[in-house]
């Protein structure tokens, strides 16, 4: 299966597009993608083999997709605890730290001592839109995710990575391959660099818009959000 990529212009068309003509709310479109992050953990991370989920949040739209991906892994019997040091005040971010506080889902202040008491951690630093310098907390985050001994999932793109050009050359994220990568919609021109397992989430992409961003639409199976995808059958 070859799947072609969206670029990080396109991907915020259609994110706009789906939510203007395709009549979806960002609340939506969270929801689903965090289901589908939640769902790639639970392929790859099953209970019976460690159910401690470190999810490391940003502060915009990839870190509300790991809020919704740490909701439903709590409901699927695992034990998740939130990093989330740069909190947006928008409605929809409280929202969702609200239902995990109601839960008693712990959040921590400190990644490099919860990272030690996980069996898996979640990516959700940053997504399609990151340009530019890493800055603290998240630079040494991230050098942590480089060098963890336990598995790394990555939501969107591996932090660091430029959506075009993949790793980068040199910072904190130099070196940085995550053993998994979950992308939303359609996968982004950095999975040409990407060595891991590699599944793709968003079961909500109607024909249409699909054909209008000439993207393409895996069979997926069953009650199944998420299709695994072979690394080496992506193209640009």
């Amino acid at each position: 299966m070859a799947l072609r990529t969206l670029s990080a212009k396109n991907a915020a068309a259609l994110d706009e597009e789906l939510m203007s003509a395709g009549a979806f709310s960002i609340d939506q479109l969270m929801e689903l993608a965090g289901l589908s992050v939640s769902q790639a953990v639970f392929k790859l991370q099953p209970i019976s083999k460690g159910n401690r989920i470190l999810v490391a949040c940003g502060p915009g739209n990839n870190g509300g997709d790991g809020l919704v991906a740490a909701r439903h892994l709590f409901h699927y019997g695992y034990l998740p605890t939130v990093y989330y040091p740069k909190q947006s005040k928008n409605d929809l971010y409280q929202r969702l730290k609200k239902q995990l506080e109601d839960l008693k889902v712990p959040f921590t202040d400190d990644f490099h001592c919860a990272l030690k008491q996980s069996d898996h951690i979640v990516d959700a630093i940053f997504g399609f839109s990151f340009s530019g310098e890493v800055r603290e907390p998240f630079s040494k985050v991230i050098e942590a995710l480089r060098d963890a001994q336990v598995p790394v999932l990555a939501v969107d793109a591996p932090s660091s990575w430029n959506i075009e050009d993949g790793p980068p050359d040199s910072g904190p994220g130099k070196g940085f391959m995550p053993g998994a990568l979950i992308s939303l919609t359609a996968p982004k021109p950095l999975v040409k660099w990407f060595k891991g397992r590699h599944f793709l989430g968003g079961r909500f992409l109607g024909p249409e818009l699909a054909m209008k961003y000439e993207l393409d639409v895996p069979e997926y199976q069953g009650l199944d959000q998420i299709v695994e995808v072979p690394v080496e059958d992506s193209k640009l």
